[in-house]
């Protein structure tokens, strides 16, 4: 989970390069590619790198709970498509953290397909989570002032975040309903067996041919996000969620680092409170998730 965090860190980097995102005297200028531009060269090579590593160890390219491997591929690439819209708008270390939502909402579809029962205080968890998203709000005018907002308000951005933290919440539950009968390169590769005909169509009307080392970019970006949906995949369907789950969120950590210094993104107190206030409800879920079953296997 730490080696996928990682690996995320350096594809919204990738994403907000490449899309034009805020200047920095450190970064040169390079092309602005459409949103699903990058998500058809990721899911390229994506698609390349799991359907190789299937046929080298003899196994189908589509597994066998199609169902829910649709589910997995088109929550995923409606996801995918939103946070990297979100990455390119909002300052980094924002963007990255409304992500971080997609627990709680997994936790509510997960009371609808995995028969869970909410106990009260993860109803707290789930609001204390949420409010931190109306306290980012609050640096509305700050981010505004610099142009962040763009052609839509900051409120929109951060909604268009949530909705990405929700279908994430969905793909996550389609994992766990996939562990007990799919390799993990099937869920993975479920991704971009969806986007990739999405997106060829999509970006058919205004490609962009990548320059020099702008290839290079292009493919690390797919290259990173695969290592670490990879990761992310194995560390859920093979290890204890309430375990590993938590040293997800260190992406926070890497995201303001990454914000702050390459990216001139100095946030207003409301956002680092706003941010702190997800984590923490998100994090709490789990501490009290992980408390009821060790009650209930006692």
């Amino acid at each position: 989970m730490i080696g996928s965090g990682l690996c995320f860190m350096f594809v919204n980097f990738f994403v907000k390069i490449l899309t034009n995102g805020p200047t920095s005297s450190a970064l040169p200028v390079y092309s602005s590619f459409p949103i699903h531009e990058l998500v058809l060269f990721r899911s390229v090579i994506s698609f390349s790198i799991s359907a190789f590593i299937l046929k080298s160890k003899n196994l189908p390219i589509i597994g066998q709970n199609k169902k829910w491997l649709l589910i997995r591929g088109t929550s995923g690439m409606i996801a995918l498509t939103l946070f990297f819209y979100t990455i390119h708008t909002l300052p980094i270390a924002i963007s990255s953290t409304l992500q971080y939502l997609a627990p709680i909402f997994t936790l509510l579809f997960a009371t609808i397909w995995l028969k869970e029962k909410i106990k009260w205080l993860q109803w707290l968890c789930i609001f204390i989570a949420l409010s931190g998203v109306f306290v980012i709000g609050l640096g509305k005018n700050t981010f505004e002032n610099e142009g962040v907002s763009h052609q839509l308000s900051l409120y929109s951005w951060i909604l268009i975040g949530v909705l990405s933290a929700i279908f994430s919440g969905l793909a996550y539950v389609s994992v766990v309903k996939l562990k007990s009968s799919e390799h993990p390169l099937h869920v993975v590769i479920a991704f971009p067996m969806i986007s990739l005909p999405v997106m060829a169509i999509w970006s058919y009307f205004d490609f962009i041919t990548p320059k020099g080392i702008e290839w290079l970019y292009v493919l690390l970006l797919g290259i990173f996000t695969q290592i670490a949906q990879v990761f992310m995949t194995k560390a859920f369907m093979f290890g204890d969620v309430t375990i590993v789950s938590p040293f997800q969120y260190l992406g926070s950590i890497y995201a303001i680092l990454v914000g702050t210094f390459l990216f001139n993104e100095i946030l207003p107190f409301s956002s680092f409170t706003g941010i702190f206030l997800i984590l923490a409800g998100v994090l709490l879920n789990i501490v009290v998730k992980h408390y009821h079953q060790k009650r209930t296997h006692a």
